[in-house]
């Protein structure tokens, strides 16, 4: 058996991932305590970056930069390579002879088995990888139930998660010691210009800049505004905690500080370290498929209608504005997630799944924690998920939650000139809507199927 030091180290490796920042970081806090030198790395995988939403690409690209400047401030910066790394983690480890590599811990499949990879690789040289907290709120296995088991039902997962004590946050570094010569090789990605103007600025300064706008005019605000399709009462925070601009401590904490009644928020950052938790405890067990999503694999049977949903063209205005905006802009609201996925699964009666993956494909928090939590609870499939008679009508939505069609108008401007009474139902408008369809699917009688299709599914 090989014995590792816990530290001092001579020159140990921060190994950068979904954690791009300098403050609240506990694999770079360690790594700058412990070793006389640190070597920042990011390893771009193309195996991650083929499949990467335009947006989200941008994103990243742009919070690698910001962080090797900010480093650089630190006597520092940050060395990228691309390519797998469970071959270059370990190479680079050999070439600066570091003892260590730390990191921060993650919960997907890919990311699990990715680090088993490379900790078998720096195994076999002799050296270590550290995985260290910092994606999620506290350490999963710090959850549970009284049994032992993972909780799967989120009220009493949020009582627990209540009671567990948070770590203290950590302060930015005020230096990293990284020798220059071992930063020659660092090949950063071009930054392009953003995409479109309404995607957030990039980086850790940009994510801490809007985290105090959030809690300073935001979150008092948030259980009344929330629900808004246009996103306008949302936080916009989501990007950064799936990079990791900001720490998902850092959000709760601020968010509480600044307002004592500030629940309805921290618990949707609960809702994220639930979906969170429970991928990391089935990392290494097959999905489970319930009955009603085998009783629903229908992908082939209206290629044309998934389409349409794709393509912000089902002749329902909610659903084609959302999916509209998305495409675009790589984000959309809660709500509006909520009433387009409803629709693919209830009213079309699709595969969640084809969802789950076109959202992967284009959102600039695309994260596939909290992507897979929502599509499965929006399909009656998931963890604590909505009951599958529960059907979202996207008209009685828009009307609720964009009264004015004002973000229907935005993203459809065919019905720039529609009456609000007919905005978000433009069948029921007593003239002709040109350039925009009807609608694919009569809501009524998509209810009445999907209601009954679900009914014998269970039956069965």
């Amino acid at each position: 058996m090989t014995l590792y030091k816990v530290g001092p180290w001579r020159r140990s490796i921060v190994w950068f991932r979904r954690d791009l920042r300098l403050a609240d970081h506990p694999a770079l806090s360690e790594a700058v305590a412990g070793a006389q030198t640190v070597l920042p790395l990011f390893v771009l995988d193309e195996r991650l970056l083929t499949t990467a939403a335009p947006a989200r690409a941008w994103f990243l690209r742009g919070s690698m930069a910001e962080l090797d400047r900010s480093l650089r401030e630190r006597g520092s910066g940050l060395l990228v390579h691309a390519g797998d790394p469970a071959s270059i983690v370990p190479r680079v480890a050999r070439e600066v002879d570091a003892e260590v590599v730390l990191a921060s811990a993650d919960v997907t499949p890919f990311a699990r088995g990715r680090d088993a990879a490379v900790a078998a690789a720096l195994e076999a040289d002799g050296r270590r990888l550290l995985l260290r907290e910092g994606v999620t709120l506290v350490d999963p296995g710090d959850v549970r139930t009284g049994a032992g088991a993972p909780y799967t039902v989120f009220t009493p997962f949020w009582r627990k998660l209540q009671a567990v004590p948070r770590r203290a946050i950590l302060p930015t570094p005020a230096a990293v010691a990284t020798p220059p010569e071992l930063l020659r090789e660092s090949a950063l990605p071009v930054t392009d210009p953003s995409p479109h103007p309404d995607l957030p600025s990039p980086g850790e300064a940009a994510a801490r800049e809007r985290l105090e706008r959030w809690v300073a005019g935001g979150v008092a605000s948030y259980p009344s505004g929330r629900e808004r399709l246009d996103g306008s009462g949302s936080s916009h925070l989501g990007a950064d905690l799936h990079f990791g601009t900001l720490s998902p401590l850092q959000v709760e904490s601020a968010a509480g500080a600044a307002d004592a009644d500030a629940e309805a928020f921290t618990r949707q950052l609960a809702w994220r370290e639930l979906y969170h938790h429970h991928l990391h405890h089935q990392a290494t067990k097959p999905r489970p498929v319930s009955a009603l999503t085998r009783a629903f694999r229908r992908e082939s049977d209206d290629p044309d209608a998934v389409a349409a949903w794709r393509d912000g063209r089902t002749g329902i205005p909610t659903v084609d504005a959302a999916m509209r905006q998305l495409a675009t802009t790589g984000w959309m609201s809660n709500r509006a997630r909520l009433v387009t996925a409803s629709f693919l699964t209830r009213h079309l009666l699709m595969d969640w799944r084809i969802g789950e993956r076109h959202f992967l494909a284009h959102l600039v928090d695309g994260d596939v924690a909290n992507n897979r939590g929502g599509w499965e609870w929006s399909a009656g499939v998931g963890l604590d998920a909505q009951p599958w008679f529960r059907i979202l009508n996207p008209v009685r939505q828009g009307q609720r939650f964009d009264a004015d069609g004002a973000w229907v108008r935005r993203w459809i401007p065919e019905l720039e000139f529609v009456p609000n009474r007919y905005v978000h139902a433009p069948w029921e408008f007593p003239h002709p809507v040109p350039g925009y369809p009807a609608p694919i699917v009569d809501l009524a009688e998509g209810r009445s199927r999907a209601l009954a299709a679900f009914k014998a599914a269970t039956a069965r």
